[in-house]
């Protein structure tokens, strides 16, 4: 067959990613064949430079990793040069590397997409599922793709976040072995430009990772100060005035009073002893004393 559909994606990121990121990069380059790859872009440049690079790379689809304070990971998912775009946080990331799984599957070998029954109820999903179908599906009869179907990309939408999975499909009784890599995406906002232009969708539910941050610090200080407060109360409460109670007139009725015993006066001093420093010296004398006269009685 002819190869029609010419879906070409660039896979790229920002400088400052760490290795996780990288490694992840490449799991997703080795996954889809018919991406590709570029140097990495200057942080001071600004996101619409990409589309000039996506033209000069003879790309209409981009996959941009952005990375800020060299912890917090962004995912670009947009379509070039018209739009539109969407702005993802990556949490969970989970690389081919890292995950020690049993499955596999053929290297060039084209997905099966599946989404959550979600995406056809919201107007957002039903857009972001559309740009997953265009980025993730390999085209058919690609030069660098094999015709085999032996895995799966499953899209899950759970706690308002998008869940990435990877299933190998067995062949005997079609069962499904994660082969990885795995990640979830936070979404953002949805633009109507490609990197800018007027916002689409905001999602209500997103916290940043600074407020997140934040706010645990606030839990651990509030935490602190608690306990600070209990410790000062009960400084307080040792120092307070002791209430006293009143003594109680009956608890003195089944108390019964000790005989008085005669108080004796020694007059006569006692008889003191001799102080022997050491015991085995008297003991040897008094053995001295016996043999004499032992010997006086039997002569």
């Amino acid at each position: 067959g002819k190869w029609k559909n010419k879906e070409r994606v660039l896979i790229f990121s920002s400088r400052g990613i760490n290795f996780r990121t990288r490694h992840l990069m490449q799991d997703l380059r080795t996954l889809m064949p018919h991406s590709k790859a570029d140097t990495k872009m200057d942080r001071k440049d600004q996101l619409f430079v990409i589309n000039e690079v996506c033209e000069m790379k003879n790309c209409n689809k981009c996959i941009f990793f952005e990375a800020k304070k060299k912890q917090d990971l962004y995912m670009w998912l947009s379509n070039t040069p018209q739009g539109p775009s969407a702005k993802f946080l990556v949490q969970n990331v989970h690389t081919l590397a890292e995950l020690k799984m049993t499955g596999n599957c053929l290297r060039g070998s084209r997905p099966l997409l599946s989404f959550d029954p979600i995406f056809d109820r919201e107007p957002h999903y039903a857009l972001l599922k559309e740009l997953f179908i265009q980025i993730f599906g390999t085209p058919q009869y690609h030069p660098k793709s094999q015709p085999f179907v032996d895995h799966v990309f499953t899209f899950t939408i759970t706690d308002e976040r998008i869940w990435f999975r990877n299933y190998q499909i067995i062949e005997e009784d079609a069962s499904l072995v994660e082969i990885g890599p795995r990640f979830v995406l936070n979404l953002i906002k949805i633009f109507q430009g490609s990197f800018g232009g007027p916002t689409l969708y905001e999602n209500p539910h997103y916290q940043s990772p600074n407020m997140h941050r934040r706010l645990l610090r606030l839990s651990v200080a509030a935490k602190f100060r608690e306990k600070q407060q209990v410790k000062e109360v009960q400084k307080i409460k040792k120092k307070g005035t002791k209430v006293l109670v009143e003594e109680d007139p009956t608890e003195v009725v089944f108390e019964t009073p000790a005989e008085e015993k005669p108080v004796e006066i020694q007059l006569v001093k006692p008889e003191s002893k001799p102080i022997v420093k050491d015991k085995k010296k008297l003991r040897k004398i008094q053995r001295k004393k016996q043999k004499k006269l032992f010997r006086t009685e039997g002569s």
